[in-house]
């Protein structure tokens, strides 16, 4: 029976080192369950994240709107005379101001014009002295009846006709003087002209639809640019309360500011094919950065919100709860703070409710965090532009 025993504890001693070292196993395995149930579970990893401290400022509202620069003036310079054309006065593309010469038409045909009127003037004036000593000396005859009536009031007529042509001759004389004047074509308008359309030598004809030139005013100068009809009501409030509401003329993309103007004034009709509204605003142009037809996208600021709490747009957050932010409190953990958005201007946004100026909240690495995570404060790694993430 001894032997028997013998040889089955040699046949499954491999058997029991394995229960025994399974055994060990599993009492390592308790203890170490236990120890975590005792001290806790292992502390979570901080998420690295770039945070901004809320803070009081001033925001402004704006109104954007794509624009057009307008001249105030675009005058198309024109001959009033028919004449060759013998000398011009101006660059192409230079400033001119009103009536700086700008070409010379020949002024010779107005020159003899007006000394044949005057010659004529002279001629009439003596017949109208004459006239006047023979009414003089017929009235002295009349009296005596050594003349018939009928040859006084002849000789009347006769000097008030020459006072007539008199009239005339001065009327000619003046048209040509003026015809001189006209062949000395000045500018009509202050501003900048245009390349040019007749060159010295050619005729040219008051009925000419061409013209000579082409002087388009610059300064001022205007931008007629159109708001959504949901924003005329706050405007028109503005306007009639006397305010200057400032406009800004940005470049095509909308990012470099290229001059600043104020509201001059707003259309009478809004278009219904497009429900908007065209406004102008007035430029003072003193460096010429706006050109006429230029696009441009207009600014219009409608108001301005003291003492705001901003932050930066990248920390607002928007999910299905609505708009929120990671605030980081004391304790280096993040919860969900729920905010009332209010007016979103560049890289900041005005925040009417959910935060108060010195708290800090996350505008980088919010796309892991949960409430209660644990956060690590990193210096920004981007340039502080707007940006929106969806809620975790």
């Amino acid at each position: 029976m001894i032997a028997r025993l013998r040889q089955w504890a040699t046949a499954h001693r491999g058997l029991a080192t394995a229960c025994a070292v399974a055994a060990v196993i599993l009492l390592l395995t308790v203890r170490r369950l236990a120890f975590r149930t005792e001290e806790g579970k292992v502390p979570e990893r901080a998420v690295s994240v770039a945070v901004e401290t809320a803070r009081t400022g001033d925001i402004a509202e704006y109104l954007d709107g794509i624009g057009t620069v307008t001249p105030r003036a675009t005058v198309t310079v024109h001959t009033r005379v028919d004449g060759q054309l013998m000398a011009v006065h101006y660059q192409e593309g230079e400033a001119v101001e009103a009536g700086d010469l700008l070409v010379e038409i020949d002024p010779r045909p107005f020159q003899v014009q007006l000394e044949q009127a005057q010659g004529q003037l002279g001629r009439d004036q003596a017949l109208l002295a004459n006239a006047k000593v023979d009414v003089q000396r017929y009235r002295a005859l009349a009296k005596d009846d050594a003349i018939p009536r009928q040859q006084l009031d002849t000789q009347e007529a006769l000097v008030r006709q020459y006072e007539a042509a008199i009239v005339a001759d001065q009327g000619q004389i003046d048209a040509a003087k003026l015809n001189l004047v006209y062949s000395r074509v000045t500018a009509p308008v202050t501003g900048r002209i245009g390349l040019r359309l007749v060159d010295a030598g050619n005729l040219v004809h008051a009925s000419d639809t061409g013209g000579l030139a082409v002087v388009t005013q610059l300064k001022p100068i205007d931008v007629v640019f159109t708001i959504p009809e949901d924003e005329l009501p706050a405007v028109m409030a503005k306007v009639r309360a006397g305010e200057r509401l400032a406009v800004d003329a940005l470049d095509r993309v909308g990012t470099t500011k290229l001059a600043s103007g104020a509201l001059l004034t707003i259309d009478n009709t809004i278009d219904p094919a497009t429900g908007t509204v065209r406004l102008k605003a007035e430029f003072p142009n003193d460096d010429e950065a706006l050109f006429p037809n230029q696009f441009v996208n207009a600014r219009l600021e409608l108001d301005v919100r003291h003492g705001a709490t901003l932050v930066p747009e990248a920390a607002v957050q928007r999910g299905t709860q609505g708009t929120f932010v990671w605030a980081v409190k004391d304790d280096q953990t993040v919860e969900m703070r729920p905010v009332t958005l209010g007016i979103t201007e560049g890289p900041d946004a005005s925040i009417d409710n959910g935060i108060t100026p010195g708290e800090r909240v996350v505008v980088e690495g919010a796309e892991g965090l949960r409430p209660g995570t644990r956060v690590a404060v990193q210096a920004r790694r981007t340039p502080a532009t707007p940006a929106h993430r969806g809620a975790p």
